[in-house]
C-alpha cells in the first residue's frame, strides 16, 4: 500500500470512527427516551387495567350504572363520503344491522361525482338520511363536512339534552365489529366521559404484507400508547369509530372539527382541554382498508404527517387548558414528528458508516465489526417488544410467536419510512400546500376477517 493510499484509508477510517460514536450515542439516547416513554404508558395501562378488572369484580356485587329512565342515547353515525359506490352500501347495511331505532345514520357525500348518493337515496330504511353537499362549499376536507353535518344533527335534536346526543364518525370502509355498539353504549354509561374511540385493524392484512405492517402499527399503537393514555388524560381520537357526545363538540363551540388535514388528531387534544374524558376501548374494533401500493402509502401517511406538523398551532391551546400528565404527553405527541425527522437523520448517518465500511473491506482495510451486536439491540431490540403485543392479538388467528418476531423485524424497517414521509410533509407545509385528492379504494378483496362475518351471520 502507497503512503497516499495509507493516508486516505486513515482518513476514512477516521470518519467513519466519528460517524460511529456520534450515531451511536445520540441512537442510544434517542432509543432510549422512546423506550421510556413506552415502559411507561405500557406500566400505566397495565395498572389501569389491573384496577378496571378489581372495580369490574365489585361492579358485579353491586347494580350495574344505567342512564336516566326517559334519556336512552341517542346515537347518529357520521359516514363523510367521496365516491365511495363501491363501498357505501354495504358498509351503510351493517350499520342498520342493530335494530336499535335510537340508532341513525347521516351519510355525508362531500361532492361525489359517482352514484354514491343514488346508493344512499335509494336504501330504504327511515334511520339513514343523506346530506349532499355540492360544489363550490363540497371538497374542502374532511372536518368541514363533519361541521356541516353537526349544524343539522344539532337542529334535528334540540329538544334533546345534547349529553345524550352521540355522534358517531365511521369511515366508508369501516367495518364495526358486532359487539362495538355495546362496547362504545357501556363506556357511555360514565357519565363523565365525552367522547370514545374504538381500536382499529386492517381488514386485508391477510393478503399484503404491506397491509400487514399497517395492521400492527395500529395494532402496537392502540395497546401500548392509548391504553397508556388512559391513565394520563390524554387519549387522543382517530378519523374512524370515534363516538363523542353532542356536549362535548359544544364545548369546542359551533364548529368543532379544524381544517387540518388530521382534523381527527386536533379534535382529541381539543376535547381533552374540555374538561370531558376521552375513552379508548380496544375490546372492539373497527376494521378499515390497508393501502397495498407504497406509492399510495408514502402519500396518505406523507398528508398524516403534515397534518400533525400543523398540530403546532395548538400548543397555545395545550399550555392553557391542560394539565399535568396530560399536558407533558400531549406536547410529546405534538413534537413526536420533529423527534421523527431529527431520527431519520441519524438513519442517513448510519447508513454512510455503513457505506465506508463496506468501502473498505473491498479496499482490504481491515474493519472492527463489534459495533454490530449493539447496533442490532439498538435497532430491533424494540420489535420483540412489538412482536409480543402483536402475538397477543393474532394468536387466535394461528399466527405463531415466531412468525410474530419475523413481522415485526420487518415493521422496524418499515418505520424508517417515516423518515421520507415526514421530509416530504415538511417540504410541502413550508411551501404552503395543503390541498389532497382522496386515496383511491383499493379493491374489494379486503373483507371482513372470516371469525367476524362468521360471528355477525349468527
Amino acid at each position: 500500500m502507497s503512503l497516499d493510499q495509507f493516508r486516505q484509508a486513515s482518513a476514512s477510517d477516521g470518519l467513519a470512527a466519528a460517524l460511529d460514536t456520534v450515531g451511536f450515542w445520540a441512537a442510544v439516547v434517542m432509543v432510549a427516551v422512546a423506550l421510556t416513554y413506552m415502559l411507561v404508558l405500557a406500566c400505566g395501562a397495565y395498572t389501569l387495567a389491573g384496577r378496571r378488572k378489581r372495580a369490574g369484580q365489585r361492579d358485579r356485587l353491586s347494580r350495574p350504572l344505567q342512564h336516566p329512565v326517559g334519556k336512552p342515547l341517542q346515537i347518529v353515525v357520521l359516514m363523510p363520503c367521496l365516491n365511495e359506490a363501491a363501498v357505501i352500501g354495504p358498509s351503510v347495511a351493517r350499520l342498520l344491522e342493530d335494530p336499535n331505532p335510537a340508532l341513525h345514520v347521516l351519510v355525508v357525500d362531500d361532492g361525489s361525482d359517482d352514484a354514491t348518493s343514488d346508493i344512499v337515496g335509494a336504501i330504504a330504511d327511515p334511520r339513514v338520511a343523506l346530506l349532499r353537499r355540492d360544489p363550490p362549499n363540497a371538497r374542502q376536507g374532511k372536518g368541514e363536512a363533519l361541521n356541516h353535518a353537526i349544524e343539522i344533527i344539532r337542529a334535528r335534536y334540540r329538544d334533546i339534552d345534547p349529553e345524550y346526543v352521540v355522534v358517531g364518525v365511521v369511515d366508508a370502509d369501516g367495518h364495526l365489529d358486532p359487539t362495538a355498539w355495546d362496547v362504545a353504549r357501556g363506556a357511555l354509561r360514565d357519565q363523565t366521559v365525552g367522547a370514545v374511540q374504538l381500536g382499529v385493524r386492517i381488514s386485508n392484512r391477510h393478503a399484503s404484507l404491506l397491509a400487514r405492517m399497517q395492521d400492527i402499527e395500529f395494532v402496537t399503537f392502540t395497546s401500548v400508547f392509548q391504553q397508556g393514555r388512559r391513565r394520563m388524560r390524554s387519549v387522543g381520537m382517530g378519523g374512524n369509530a370515534q363516538f363523542v357526545r353532542l356536549a362535548a363538540l359544544n364545548a369546542l363551540g359551533r364548529r368543532p372539527w379544524t381544517r387540518s388535514l388530521t382534523e381527527d388528531f386536533d379534535l382529541g387534544i381539543r376535547l381533552n382541554g374540555t374538561g370531558w374524558i376521552n375513552e379508548f376501548r380496544g375490546d372492539a374494533a373497527v376494521h378499515q382498508e390497508g393501502v397495498t401500493s407504497l406509492r399510495r402509502l408514502i402519500r396518505q401517511r406523507t398528508r398524516w404527517f403534515q397534518g400533525n406538523l400543523q398540530a403546532r398551532n395548538l400548543m397555545g391551546f395545550i399550555a392553557r387548558h391542560l394539565r399535568g400528565r396530560a399536558r407533558a404527553d400531549t406536547l410529546w405527541q405534538v413534537l413526536s414528528p420533529y423527534l421523527l425527522l431529527a431520527g431519520s437523520l441519524l438513519v442517513i448517518s448510519f447508513l454512510l458508516m455503513l457505506g465506508l465500511c463496506v468501502s473498505n473491506v473491498i479496499r482490504g482495510v481491515p474493519q472492527q465489526w463489534s459495533w454490530v451486536p449493539g447496533t442490532y439491540l439498538l435497532a430491533f431490540g424494540p420489535s420483540y417488544l412489538y412482536a409480543l403485543v402483536y402475538w397477543l392479538y393474532e394468536r387466535d388467528e394461528g399466527a405463531g410467536p415466531v412468525r410474530c418476531v419475523a413481522w415485526c423485524h420487518l415493521f422496524v424497517l418499515y418505520g424508517l419510512l417515516a423518515g421520507v414521509f415526514g421530509w416530504r410533509a415538511l417540504a410541502r407545509e413550508c411551501l404552503g400546500r395543503s390541498g389532497w385528492a382522496k386515496t383511491s379504494r383499493e379493491a374489494e378483496h379486503a373483507s371482513v376477517p372470516e371469525a367476524m362475518t362468521q360471528e355477525a351471520q349468527t
